[in-house]
């Protein structure tokens, strides 16, 4: 009379399994992991933003940029802030950003506004940025 072995260990593996992330929240870490390993140390970034205050709006921008279109030009239409001109904030030093914009800014690499290298969606208090740099130094 032999007892034949149910699944439980299936079940019991299944049950252990972590809660899903935020693809949004994976998607920025590969980005800024990819830009940390060959990025040599700076004190000072020339950083392009667009700002959005609504997550829709920002995702929307996003998804323009990724098809195609110029970060300045997206900018320009999409950014709430005073550096609509393109998004440029200009030469930023560590330490003068808020924090996870900062993270995120430092940990790109240089890029150019027909190609850029995006970071993922940061949220801060002013509301949801996409960061490009153009320049570290």
């Amino acid at each position: 009379m032999g007892k034949s072995k149910s699944g439980s260990n299936e079940t019991k593996a299944n049950a252990r399994k972590a809660p899903a992330e935020k693809a949004e929240s994976k998607v920025c870490r590969n980005t800024m992991a990819q830009g940390k390993s060959s990025l040599k140390a700076a004190t000072a970034i020339n950083v392009r933003h667009i700002l959005c205050e609504k997550h829709s709006k920002a995702m929307e921008a996003m998804e323009k940029i990724q098809g195609g279109q110029r970060f300045d030009k997206v900018a320009q239409e999409y950014s709430e802030d005073k550096a609509k001109a393109g998004g440029s904030l200009g030469w930023m030093t560590r330490g003068s950003m808020v924090g996870p914009f900062q993270d995120a800014a430092f940990a790109l690499q240089p890029s150019t506004v027909d190609k850029p290298v995006l970071s993922s969606l940061v949220k801060t208090n002013f509301g949801y940025h996409i960061i490009m740099v153009e320049g570290r130094r």
